[in-house]
Protein backbone atom coordinates (compact mmCIF):
# COMPACT_ATOMS: atom_id res chain seq x y z
CA UNK A 1 0.00 0.00 0.00
CA UNK A 2 1.11 3.25 -1.04
CA UNK A 3 2.03 6.17 1.56
CA UNK A 4 -0.29 8.38 -0.23
CA UNK A 5 -3.22 6.21 0.16
CA UNK A 6 -3.02 6.88 3.95
CA UNK A 7 -4.15 10.70 3.02
CA UNK A 8 -7.73 9.75 1.45
CA UNK A 9 -7.06 10.63 -1.58
CA UNK A 10 -8.97 9.75 -4.78
CA UNK A 11 -8.43 6.46 -6.44
CA UNK A 12 -7.97 8.72 -9.80
CA UNK A 13 -4.95 10.52 -8.36
CA UNK A 14 -3.43 7.45 -6.64
CA UNK A 15 -3.54 6.22 -10.12
CA UNK A 16 -1.82 8.89 -11.69
CA UNK A 17 1.04 9.42 -9.42
CA UNK A 18 1.30 5.57 -9.19
CA UNK A 19 1.99 6.21 -12.84
CA UNK A 20 4.61 8.93 -12.35
CA UNK A 21 6.79 6.32 -9.60
CA UNK A 22 5.40 8.36 -6.71
CA UNK A 23 5.28 5.91 -3.63
CA UNK A 24 6.79 7.45 -0.88
CA UNK A 25 5.81 11.54 -0.21
CA UNK A 26 8.37 14.18 0.74
CA UNK A 27 8.83 15.74 3.90
CA UNK A 28 7.04 18.62 2.64
CA UNK A 29 4.40 16.27 1.27
CA UNK A 30 3.73 14.67 4.73
CA UNK A 31 3.19 18.16 5.96
CA UNK A 32 0.98 19.76 4.01
CA UNK A 33 -0.98 17.30 2.17
CA UNK A 34 -2.68 15.97 5.44
CA UNK A 35 -3.29 19.54 6.49
CA UNK A 36 -4.18 20.93 3.43
CA UNK A 37 -6.64 18.18 2.90
CA UNK A 38 -8.85 19.50 6.22
CA UNK A 39 -10.68 22.94 6.69
CA UNK A 40 -7.47 24.76 8.46
CA UNK A 41 -6.04 28.02 8.33
CA UNK A 42 -3.70 29.52 6.14
CA UNK A 43 -0.23 27.87 5.74
CA UNK A 44 3.44 29.37 5.20
CA UNK A 45 5.58 26.79 3.95
CA UNK A 46 9.29 27.13 4.31
CA UNK A 47 11.10 24.65 1.60
CA UNK A 48 13.74 24.86 -0.98
CA UNK A 49 13.51 24.47 -4.61
CA UNK A 50 13.03 21.09 -5.79
CA UNK A 51 11.53 19.47 -2.79
CA UNK A 52 7.94 18.93 -4.24
CA UNK A 53 5.94 21.36 -3.47
CA UNK A 54 4.00 21.19 -6.46
CA UNK A 55 2.20 17.94 -5.10
CA UNK A 56 2.13 18.98 -1.94
CA UNK A 57 -0.29 22.12 -2.81
CA UNK A 58 -1.66 21.00 -5.76
CA UNK A 59 -3.06 16.99 -4.70
CA UNK A 60 -5.43 18.68 -1.82
CA UNK A 61 -6.60 21.05 -4.20
CA UNK A 62 -7.41 18.69 -6.91
CA UNK A 63 -8.83 16.46 -4.29
CA UNK A 64 -11.93 19.25 -2.90
CA UNK A 65 -12.57 21.17 -6.47
CA UNK A 66 -15.78 21.55 -6.89
CA UNK A 67 -15.76 20.49 -11.00
CA UNK A 68 -19.67 21.32 -11.28
CA UNK A 69 -18.66 25.09 -11.32
CA UNK A 70 -17.01 26.31 -14.40
CA UNK A 71 -15.30 29.05 -11.75
CA UNK A 72 -11.61 29.68 -10.89
CA UNK A 73 -10.87 28.43 -7.61
CA UNK A 74 -7.56 28.11 -7.55
CA UNK A 75 -4.90 30.87 -8.08
CA UNK A 76 -1.17 30.39 -8.44
CA UNK A 77 1.31 32.49 -8.43
CA UNK A 78 4.94 32.17 -9.31
CA UNK A 79 7.86 34.11 -10.50
CA UNK A 80 8.72 33.22 -13.83
CA UNK A 81 7.32 31.26 -16.89
CA UNK A 82 9.17 28.31 -16.39
CA UNK A 83 7.91 27.56 -13.54
CA UNK A 84 4.38 28.70 -14.36
CA UNK A 85 4.70 25.66 -17.14
CA UNK A 86 6.26 23.12 -14.64
CA UNK A 87 3.69 23.96 -12.01
CA UNK A 88 1.08 23.67 -14.96
CA UNK A 89 2.29 20.57 -16.45
CA UNK A 90 2.89 18.55 -13.16
CA UNK A 91 -0.87 19.31 -12.08
CA UNK A 92 -1.92 17.61 -15.69
CA UNK A 93 -0.01 14.87 -14.54
CA UNK A 94 -2.00 14.43 -11.02
CA UNK A 95 -4.95 14.97 -13.10
CA UNK A 96 -4.36 12.50 -15.48
CA UNK A 97 -7.81 10.29 -14.57
CA UNK A 98 -9.87 13.30 -13.88
CA UNK A 99 -10.34 14.28 -17.52
CA UNK A 100 -12.91 17.33 -15.89
CA UNK A 101 -10.37 19.40 -14.71
CA UNK A 102 -9.36 22.09 -16.43
CA UNK A 103 -6.40 23.85 -15.69
CA UNK A 104 -4.53 27.41 -17.79
CA UNK A 105 -1.24 28.99 -17.56
CA UNK A 106 -0.95 32.39 -18.12
CA UNK A 107 2.22 34.33 -18.84
CA UNK A 108 3.88 36.99 -20.61
CA UNK A 109 6.37 36.35 -23.50
CA UNK A 110 3.44 34.27 -25.38
CA UNK A 111 0.28 35.53 -27.10
CA UNK A 112 -2.79 36.60 -24.98
CA UNK A 113 -5.50 35.79 -27.08
CA UNK A 114 -5.32 31.75 -26.60
CA UNK A 115 -5.04 32.27 -23.05
CA UNK A 116 -8.23 35.04 -23.27
CA UNK A 117 -10.05 31.94 -25.16
CA UNK A 118 -9.08 29.84 -22.33
CA UNK A 119 -10.20 31.49 -19.44
CA UNK A 120 -13.65 32.12 -21.15
CA UNK A 121 -14.09 28.79 -21.78
CA UNK A 122 -13.61 27.81 -17.87
CA UNK A 123 -11.37 26.89 -15.85
CA UNK A 124 -10.75 25.89 -12.38
CA UNK A 125 -7.26 26.42 -11.62
CA UNK A 126 -5.14 28.89 -13.16
CA UNK A 127 -1.24 29.45 -13.05
CA UNK A 128 0.09 32.73 -13.44
CA UNK A 129 2.75 34.99 -13.35
CA UNK A 130 2.03 38.41 -11.88
CA UNK A 131 2.29 40.62 -14.73
CA UNK A 132 0.59 38.58 -17.03
CA UNK A 133 -2.44 38.35 -14.59
CA UNK A 134 -2.03 42.01 -13.54
CA UNK A 135 -3.06 42.34 -17.40
CA UNK A 136 -6.09 39.82 -17.74
CA UNK A 137 -7.12 41.37 -13.89
CA UNK A 138 -7.36 44.93 -15.78
CA UNK A 139 -9.36 43.56 -18.67
CA UNK A 140 -11.80 42.31 -16.76
CA UNK A 141 -10.91 38.30 -18.01
CA UNK A 142 -9.05 36.83 -14.60
CA UNK A 143 -12.10 36.96 -12.51
CA UNK A 144 -10.71 35.72 -8.79
CA UNK A 145 -14.06 36.40 -6.81
CA UNK A 146 -14.76 32.86 -6.38
CA UNK A 147 -11.31 31.58 -5.45
CA UNK A 148 -11.06 29.23 -2.32
CA UNK A 149 -7.31 28.07 -2.70
CA UNK A 150 -4.45 31.10 -3.15
CA UNK A 151 -0.78 29.97 -3.74
CA UNK A 152 2.04 31.79 -3.82
CA UNK A 153 4.85 29.76 -4.63
CA UNK A 154 8.91 31.12 -4.86
CA UNK A 155 7.11 34.40 -2.86
CA UNK A 156 10.50 35.61 -1.83
CA UNK A 157 11.90 35.53 -5.59
CA UNK A 158 8.48 37.02 -6.40
CA UNK A 159 9.23 40.20 -3.90
CA UNK A 160 13.19 40.51 -5.12
CA UNK A 161 12.28 40.76 -8.89
CA UNK A 162 9.93 43.92 -7.86
CA UNK A 163 6.09 42.30 -7.95
CA UNK A 164 5.28 43.31 -4.29
CA UNK A 165 3.14 46.05 -6.21
CA UNK A 166 1.38 43.75 -8.44
CA UNK A 167 0.97 40.73 -5.71
CA UNK A 168 -0.73 43.48 -3.37
CA UNK A 169 -3.14 44.27 -6.39
CA UNK A 170 -3.75 41.37 -6.60
CA UNK A 171 -4.41 39.89 -3.04
CA UNK A 172 -7.10 42.95 -2.65
CA UNK A 173 -9.10 41.70 -5.33
CA UNK A 174 -9.62 37.68 -3.56
CA UNK A 175 -12.55 37.17 -1.50
CA UNK A 176 -11.72 37.34 2.31
CA UNK A 177 -12.78 33.41 3.04
CA UNK A 178 -10.24 31.61 0.79
CA UNK A 179 -7.38 29.40 2.26
CA UNK A 180 -3.54 31.50 1.13
CA UNK A 181 -0.60 28.85 0.90
CA UNK A 182 2.92 30.97 0.85
CA UNK A 183 6.02 28.80 -0.10
CA UNK A 184 9.13 30.82 0.43
CA UNK A 185 13.06 29.30 0.52
CA UNK A 186 13.43 32.40 2.91
CA UNK A 187 11.40 34.40 5.26
CA UNK A 188 12.48 38.08 4.46
CA UNK A 189 11.07 41.13 6.26
CA UNK A 190 8.73 41.51 3.10
CA UNK A 191 7.26 38.15 3.22
CA UNK A 192 6.31 38.89 6.60
CA UNK A 193 4.74 41.51 5.69
CA UNK A 194 2.08 39.97 3.19
CA UNK A 195 2.05 37.43 6.26
CA UNK A 196 0.42 39.79 8.22
CA UNK A 197 -1.71 41.58 5.67
CA UNK A 198 -3.17 38.96 3.88
CA UNK A 199 -3.19 35.86 5.95
CA UNK A 200 -5.26 34.49 8.59
CA UNK A 201 -2.91 32.78 11.66
CA UNK A 202 -1.03 30.92 9.17
CA UNK A 203 0.74 28.10 11.01
CA UNK A 204 4.31 27.85 9.57
CA UNK A 205 5.34 24.60 7.82
CA UNK A 206 9.60 23.94 8.19
CA UNK A 207 11.17 21.84 6.40
CA UNK A 208 14.96 21.48 7.15
CA UNK A 209 16.86 24.30 9.00
CA UNK A 210 15.94 27.44 8.12
CA UNK A 211 18.05 28.68 4.97
CA UNK A 212 19.85 25.35 4.86
CA UNK A 213 20.61 23.72 1.60
CA UNK A 214 20.03 20.52 -0.05
CA UNK A 215 21.44 18.07 2.89
CA UNK A 216 22.92 15.71 -0.10
CA UNK A 217 25.01 19.04 -1.50
CA UNK A 218 28.70 19.22 -1.44
CA UNK A 219 30.14 22.98 -1.44
CA UNK A 220 33.60 23.38 -3.04
CA UNK A 221 35.39 26.60 -3.64
CA UNK A 222 38.69 27.33 -5.64
CA UNK A 223 40.68 30.70 -5.18
CA UNK A 224 42.02 32.07 -8.08
CA UNK A 225 43.47 35.54 -9.37
CA UNK A 226 40.15 37.26 -11.04
CA UNK A 227 41.95 36.79 -14.52
CA UNK A 228 42.35 33.49 -14.22
CA UNK A 229 38.88 32.56 -13.46
CA UNK A 230 37.51 31.16 -17.24
CA UNK A 231 41.22 29.20 -16.96
CA UNK A 232 39.82 28.09 -13.61
CA UNK A 233 36.33 27.05 -14.94
CA UNK A 234 37.70 24.87 -18.19
CA UNK A 235 39.52 22.66 -15.43
CA UNK A 236 36.91 22.52 -13.23
CA UNK A 237 34.66 21.28 -16.32
CA UNK A 238 37.44 19.02 -17.49
CA UNK A 239 38.38 17.23 -14.54
CA UNK A 240 34.44 15.54 -14.48
CA UNK A 241 34.06 14.90 -17.88
CA UNK A 242 30.00 13.16 -17.19
CA UNK A 243 29.17 17.08 -15.62
CA UNK A 244 25.20 18.45 -16.38
CA UNK A 245 25.04 21.88 -14.75
CA UNK A 246 24.14 25.33 -14.39
CA UNK A 247 27.12 27.97 -14.86
CA UNK A 248 26.13 30.75 -12.65
CA UNK A 249 27.17 33.99 -13.72
CA UNK A 250 26.56 37.68 -12.34
CA UNK A 251 25.11 40.12 -15.49
CA UNK A 252 23.83 39.20 -19.21
CA UNK A 253 26.91 39.96 -21.29
CA UNK A 254 29.23 37.66 -19.02
CA UNK A 255 26.91 35.25 -19.05
CA UNK A 256 27.03 34.97 -23.51
CA UNK A 257 30.62 35.80 -22.79
CA UNK A 258 31.48 33.03 -20.92
CA UNK A 259 29.23 30.40 -23.00
CA UNK A 260 30.66 31.75 -26.38
CA UNK A 261 34.07 31.06 -25.07
CA UNK A 262 33.30 27.81 -24.01
CA UNK A 263 31.72 27.01 -27.33
CA UNK A 264 34.22 28.33 -29.41
CA UNK A 265 36.37 26.29 -27.86
CA UNK A 266 33.99 23.01 -28.48
CA UNK A 267 31.98 22.35 -25.38
CA UNK A 268 28.60 21.13 -25.02
CA UNK A 269 27.05 24.46 -23.87
CA UNK A 270 24.63 26.93 -24.71
CA UNK A 271 23.40 30.39 -22.59
CA UNK A 272 20.53 31.98 -21.04
CA UNK A 273 19.90 34.93 -20.03
CA UNK A 274 17.08 37.62 -20.79
CA UNK A 275 18.10 39.40 -23.56
CA UNK A 276 16.76 36.16 -25.61
CA UNK A 277 13.48 35.53 -26.83
CA UNK A 278 11.17 33.46 -25.40
CA UNK A 279 11.30 31.21 -28.60
CA UNK A 280 15.06 31.33 -28.25
CA UNK A 281 14.87 30.48 -24.34
CA UNK A 282 11.83 27.90 -25.01
CA UNK A 283 14.46 25.68 -27.57
CA UNK A 284 17.69 26.37 -24.89
CA UNK A 285 15.77 24.69 -22.18
CA UNK A 286 14.49 21.88 -24.16
CA UNK A 287 17.68 20.91 -25.42
CA UNK A 288 19.38 21.73 -21.69
CA UNK A 289 16.44 19.58 -20.53
CA UNK A 290 17.08 16.39 -22.98
CA UNK A 291 20.57 16.52 -22.09
CA UNK A 292 22.06 17.61 -25.64
CA UNK A 293 23.48 20.55 -24.18
CA UNK A 294 25.82 19.46 -21.30
CA UNK A 295 26.29 22.85 -19.86
CA UNK A 296 23.78 25.52 -19.85
CA UNK A 297 25.15 29.32 -19.12
CA UNK A 298 22.93 31.53 -17.32
CA UNK A 299 22.06 34.57 -14.79
CA UNK A 300 19.72 34.22 -11.50
CA UNK A 301 16.98 36.02 -13.16
CA UNK A 302 16.20 33.96 -16.29
CA UNK A 303 17.29 30.36 -14.55
CA UNK A 304 14.23 30.98 -11.82
CA UNK A 305 11.92 28.30 -12.09
CA UNK A 306 13.98 25.73 -14.18
CA UNK A 307 13.06 23.04 -12.83
CA UNK A 308 15.72 20.04 -13.86
CA UNK A 309 15.98 17.32 -11.54
CA UNK A 310 19.77 15.05 -12.86
CA UNK A 311 21.99 18.22 -12.20
CA UNK A 312 25.03 16.83 -10.98
CA UNK A 313 26.70 20.66 -10.42
CA UNK A 314 26.26 24.03 -10.21
CA UNK A 315 28.99 26.59 -10.61
CA UNK A 316 28.62 29.96 -9.39
CA UNK A 317 31.58 31.51 -11.67
CA UNK A 318 30.71 34.54 -9.49
CA UNK A 319 29.18 34.76 -5.90
CA UNK A 320 26.09 36.45 -5.73
CA UNK A 321 25.87 39.82 -4.40
CA UNK A 322 23.16 38.39 -1.82
CA UNK A 323 24.37 35.28 0.04
CA UNK A 324 20.77 33.47 0.06
CA UNK A 325 20.68 33.21 -3.84
CA UNK A 326 23.48 31.17 -3.56
CA UNK A 327 20.98 28.59 -1.43
CA UNK A 328 18.54 28.73 -4.55
CA UNK A 329 21.37 28.02 -6.78
CA UNK A 330 22.76 25.33 -4.79
CA UNK A 331 19.42 24.16 -3.86
CA UNK A 332 19.02 22.90 -8.14
CA UNK A 333 21.84 19.70 -7.57
CA UNK A 334 21.24 17.11 -5.24
CA UNK A 335 17.49 16.56 -6.16
CA UNK A 336 15.19 13.64 -5.93
CA UNK A 337 17.66 11.48 -3.48
CA UNK A 338 20.57 12.33 -5.57
CA UNK A 339 24.01 14.07 -4.91
CA UNK A 340 25.32 17.08 -5.99
CA UNK A 341 27.88 19.30 -6.04
CA UNK A 342 28.09 23.16 -5.79
CA UNK A 343 31.40 24.93 -6.88
CA UNK A 344 32.48 28.64 -6.58
CA UNK A 345 35.40 29.63 -7.90
CA UNK A 346 36.43 32.98 -6.28
CA UNK A 347 39.07 35.80 -6.38
CA UNK A 348 41.13 36.58 -3.22
CA UNK A 349 39.12 39.09 -1.96
CA UNK A 350 36.02 36.87 -1.68
CA UNK A 351 37.17 34.74 1.60
CA UNK A 352 34.85 36.30 3.44
CA UNK A 353 32.05 35.49 2.07
CA UNK A 354 33.25 31.74 2.63
CA UNK A 355 32.66 32.27 6.11
CA UNK A 356 29.35 34.13 5.50
CA UNK A 357 27.88 30.72 3.90
CA UNK A 358 29.02 28.50 5.76
CA UNK A 359 27.29 30.87 8.54
CA UNK A 360 24.06 30.37 6.59
CA UNK A 361 23.98 27.27 5.91
CA UNK A 362 25.45 25.64 8.91
CA UNK A 363 27.95 23.26 6.24
CA UNK A 364 31.46 22.88 5.72
CA UNK A 365 32.85 24.40 2.80
CA UNK A 366 36.01 22.44 1.63
CA UNK A 367 38.43 24.03 -0.21
CA UNK A 368 39.98 22.31 -3.34
CA UNK A 369 42.92 22.77 -5.48
CA UNK A 370 42.84 23.83 -8.93
CA UNK A 371 43.42 20.75 -11.08
CA UNK A 372 46.83 20.35 -12.90
CA UNK A 373 47.38 18.73 -16.41
CA UNK A 374 48.23 14.96 -15.27
CA UNK A 375 44.61 15.43 -12.97
CA UNK A 376 42.58 16.32 -15.41
CA UNK A 377 44.49 13.87 -18.24
CA UNK A 378 43.42 10.75 -15.65
CA UNK A 379 40.26 12.17 -15.61
CA UNK A 380 39.89 12.22 -18.97
CA UNK A 381 41.16 8.95 -19.85
CA UNK A 382 39.92 6.82 -17.62
CA UNK A 383 36.23 7.87 -18.47
CA UNK A 384 37.43 7.13 -22.44
CA UNK A 385 38.19 3.38 -20.81
CA UNK A 386 34.80 3.42 -19.25
CA UNK A 387 33.06 4.26 -22.45
CA UNK A 388 35.00 1.75 -24.32
CA UNK A 389 34.07 -1.23 -21.93
CA UNK A 390 30.24 -0.02 -21.86
CA UNK A 391 30.05 0.42 -25.57
CA UNK A 392 27.38 -1.47 -27.46
CA UNK A 393 28.61 -3.15 -30.29
CA UNK A 394 26.71 -3.58 -33.17
CA UNK A 395 28.14 -7.11 -34.45
CA UNK A 396 26.18 -7.42 -38.16
CA UNK A 397 27.40 -4.39 -39.05
CA UNK A 398 30.85 -4.51 -37.89
CA UNK A 399 31.66 -7.85 -38.34
CA UNK A 400 32.21 -7.71 -42.12
CA UNK A 401 34.83 -5.46 -41.63
CA UNK A 402 36.62 -7.27 -39.02
CA UNK A 403 39.00 -9.44 -41.51
CA UNK A 404 40.57 -5.71 -42.79
CA UNK A 405 40.52 -4.55 -39.66
CA UNK A 406 42.81 -7.46 -38.21
CA UNK A 407 45.13 -7.37 -40.86
CA UNK A 408 46.31 -4.09 -40.86
CA UNK A 409 46.48 -4.17 -36.88
CA UNK A 410 48.49 -7.45 -37.30
CA UNK A 411 51.75 -6.28 -36.64
CA UNK A 412 51.33 -4.13 -33.21
CA UNK A 413 51.98 -5.65 -29.86
CA UNK A 414 48.99 -5.66 -27.88
CA UNK A 415 50.43 -2.92 -25.06
CA UNK A 416 51.44 -0.52 -28.26
CA UNK A 417 47.84 -1.24 -29.61
CA UNK A 418 46.19 0.04 -26.13
CA UNK A 419 48.34 2.88 -26.51
CA UNK A 420 47.71 3.89 -29.67
CA UNK A 421 43.68 3.71 -29.62
CA UNK A 422 43.55 5.77 -26.47
CA UNK A 423 46.17 8.53 -27.98
CA UNK A 424 43.24 9.10 -30.60
CA UNK A 425 41.39 10.44 -28.69
CA UNK A 426 43.18 11.45 -25.68
CA UNK A 427 46.45 13.52 -27.34
CA UNK A 428 44.73 16.99 -27.28
CA UNK A 429 44.50 16.73 -23.70
CA UNK A 430 48.01 15.56 -23.28
CA UNK A 431 49.36 18.25 -25.80
CA UNK A 432 46.90 21.20 -23.46
CA UNK A 433 48.09 20.03 -20.46
CA UNK A 434 51.54 19.71 -21.26
CA UNK A 435 52.84 22.39 -19.39
CA UNK A 436 49.42 23.72 -17.57
CA UNK A 437 50.74 26.72 -14.83
CA UNK A 438 49.36 26.59 -10.97
CA UNK A 439 46.09 28.67 -11.24
CA UNK A 440 45.60 28.22 -7.36
CA UNK A 441 46.10 31.82 -5.60
CA UNK A 442 47.60 32.32 -1.94
CA UNK A 443 45.85 34.72 0.20
CA UNK A 444 47.76 37.14 2.01
CA UNK A 445 45.41 38.10 4.99
CA UNK A 446 46.38 36.42 7.94
CA UNK A 447 43.23 36.32 9.80
CA UNK A 448 41.78 35.20 6.44
CA UNK A 449 39.10 32.08 6.80
CA UNK A 450 41.25 30.05 4.76
CA UNK A 451 43.91 30.16 6.57
CA UNK A 452 42.23 29.46 9.69
CA UNK A 453 44.93 29.20 12.36
CA UNK A 454 45.69 32.46 12.10
CA UNK A 455 49.15 32.32 11.81
CA UNK A 456 51.45 33.75 8.98
CA UNK A 457 52.23 31.21 6.20
CA UNK A 458 55.97 30.88 5.56
CA UNK A 459 54.93 30.80 1.65
CA UNK A 460 53.60 33.97 1.67
CA UNK A 461 54.36 36.14 -1.15
CA UNK A 462 56.68 39.31 -1.34
CA UNK A 463 55.58 42.17 -3.57
CA UNK A 464 57.97 44.69 -4.67
CA UNK A 465 56.93 48.35 -5.79
CA UNK A 466 57.29 49.36 -9.18
CA UNK A 467 57.11 53.36 -10.15
CA UNK A 468 56.36 53.33 -13.91
CA UNK A 469 55.99 56.46 -16.50
CA UNK A 470 52.70 56.03 -17.51
CA UNK A 471 48.94 56.98 -15.67
CA UNK A 472 45.47 58.20 -16.97
CA UNK A 473 46.82 61.06 -19.57
CA UNK A 474 48.31 58.09 -21.70
CA UNK A 475 45.12 56.04 -21.18
CA UNK A 476 46.03 53.82 -18.98
CA UNK A 477 44.00 51.69 -16.45
CA UNK A 478 44.79 48.92 -14.07
CA UNK A 479 44.00 46.23 -16.50
CA UNK A 480 45.72 48.07 -20.07
CA UNK A 481 48.91 48.02 -17.33
CA UNK A 482 48.76 44.80 -16.24
CA UNK A 483 48.21 43.67 -20.42
CA UNK A 484 51.04 45.57 -21.35
CA UNK A 485 53.58 44.27 -18.18
CA UNK A 486 51.72 40.38 -19.75
CA UNK A 487 52.34 41.68 -22.97
CA UNK A 488 55.97 42.93 -22.00
CA UNK A 489 57.72 39.77 -20.55
CA UNK A 490 55.44 37.20 -22.30
CA UNK A 491 54.35 35.60 -18.78
CA UNK A 492 51.01 35.63 -17.81
CA UNK A 493 51.05 34.21 -14.70
CA UNK A 494 53.06 36.88 -12.76
CA UNK A 495 51.16 37.90 -9.77
CA UNK A 496 49.98 41.65 -9.59
CA UNK A 497 49.47 43.38 -6.35
CA UNK A 498 47.89 47.16 -5.49
CA UNK A 499 47.88 49.57 -8.61
CA UNK A 500 47.64 53.10 -7.92
CA UNK A 501 47.16 55.21 -10.85
CA UNK A 502 48.16 58.86 -11.19
CA UNK A 503 47.89 61.21 -14.22
CA UNK A 504 51.28 61.19 -15.74
CA UNK A 505 52.56 57.56 -13.77
CA UNK A 506 51.85 54.72 -12.08
CA UNK A 507 52.97 52.40 -8.98
CA UNK A 508 52.18 48.62 -9.62
CA UNK A 509 52.99 45.91 -6.95
CA UNK A 510 54.37 42.46 -8.53
CA UNK A 511 56.11 39.62 -7.23
CA UNK A 512 59.09 39.86 -5.91
CA UNK A 513 60.54 36.87 -7.82
CA UNK A 514 60.09 38.57 -11.22
CA UNK A 515 60.92 42.69 -10.57
CA UNK A 516 63.93 42.23 -12.77
CA UNK A 517 62.60 40.21 -15.62
CA UNK A 518 59.20 43.17 -15.36
CA UNK A 519 62.15 45.98 -15.34
CA UNK A 520 64.22 44.37 -18.13
CA UNK A 521 61.17 43.63 -20.58
CA UNK A 522 60.64 48.00 -20.56
CA UNK A 523 64.10 48.95 -22.15
CA UNK A 524 63.91 50.28 -25.13
CA UNK A 525 60.11 50.21 -24.97
CA UNK A 526 57.90 53.05 -26.15
CA UNK A 527 54.40 53.89 -25.78
CA UNK A 528 52.07 56.45 -27.93
CA UNK A 529 55.73 57.77 -28.64
CA UNK A 530 56.95 57.76 -25.25
CA UNK A 531 59.94 56.29 -24.19
CA UNK A 532 58.74 54.27 -20.66
CA UNK A 533 60.16 54.13 -17.52
CA UNK A 534 60.22 51.96 -14.94
CA UNK A 535 61.85 52.42 -11.33
CA UNK A 536 62.22 49.70 -8.27
CA UNK A 537 60.95 51.97 -5.15
CA UNK A 538 61.99 50.59 -1.84
CA UNK A 539 61.18 52.19 1.50
CA UNK A 540 64.64 53.61 2.07
CA UNK A 541 64.74 55.18 -1.35
CA UNK A 542 63.91 58.92 -2.56
CA UNK A 543 60.58 60.03 -2.29
CA UNK A 544 58.24 59.14 -4.70
CA UNK A 545 57.32 61.93 -7.49
CA UNK A 546 54.40 64.37 -7.27
CA UNK A 547 52.34 65.81 -9.97
CA UNK A 548 54.41 68.44 -11.83
CA UNK A 549 52.50 72.12 -11.83
CA UNK A 550 52.66 73.79 -14.70
CA UNK A 551 53.76 77.82 -14.07
CA UNK A 552 52.57 80.08 -15.96
CA UNK A 553 52.88 83.65 -14.29
CA UNK A 554 51.12 85.60 -17.32
CA UNK A 555 47.90 84.66 -14.99
CA UNK A 556 46.94 85.59 -11.21
CA UNK A 557 46.33 82.08 -9.10
CA UNK A 558 43.13 80.35 -9.05
CA UNK A 559 41.39 79.19 -6.02
CA UNK A 560 42.08 75.72 -5.43
CA UNK A 561 39.25 72.93 -6.66
CA UNK A 562 39.97 69.76 -4.35
CA UNK A 563 38.11 67.63 -7.19
CA UNK A 564 40.53 68.34 -9.34
CA UNK A 565 43.95 67.38 -7.41
CA UNK A 566 41.98 64.17 -6.23
CA UNK A 567 43.92 61.03 -7.62
CA UNK A 568 41.80 58.26 -9.14
CA UNK A 569 42.80 54.95 -6.82
CA UNK A 570 41.85 51.73 -7.74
Amino acid sequence: MSLFEEFGLRKEILSAISDMGFEEPTPIQAETIPYLLTPNADMIGLAQTGTGKTAGFGLPILQQIDFGQKTIQALVLCPTRELCMQITKDMQSYSKYVPEFKIIAVYGGASIQPQIQALKAGVHMVVATPGRAMDLLNRKLLKVQNVRWLVLDEADEMLSMGFKDDLDAILRDTPNEKQTMLFSATMPNEIREIAGKYMHDPVMISVGKKNSGAENVQHEYYVVHAKDRYQALKRVVDLHPLIYGIIFCRTRAETQEVADKLMGEGYNADVLHGDLSQAQRDFVMSRFRQKHVQLLVATDVAARGLDVNDLTHVINYNLPDELEVYIHRSGRTGRAGKTGTSISIIHTREPQKVTQLEKLLSKKFVRKQVPGGMEICESQLFNLIDKVKTVEINHSQIDPFLEGIYSRLSLLEREDLIKKFVSVEFNRFLSFYENAADLNANIHDQKSPLNRDGKSRPDRMKFSRIFINLGTKNNMNPSTLIGLINERTGNKMIQIGKIEMMKKFAFIEIDSRFEREVMNSFRDCTVDGIRVSVELKTSEGPREPREPRSADFSRPPRKSNRSDKREKRW
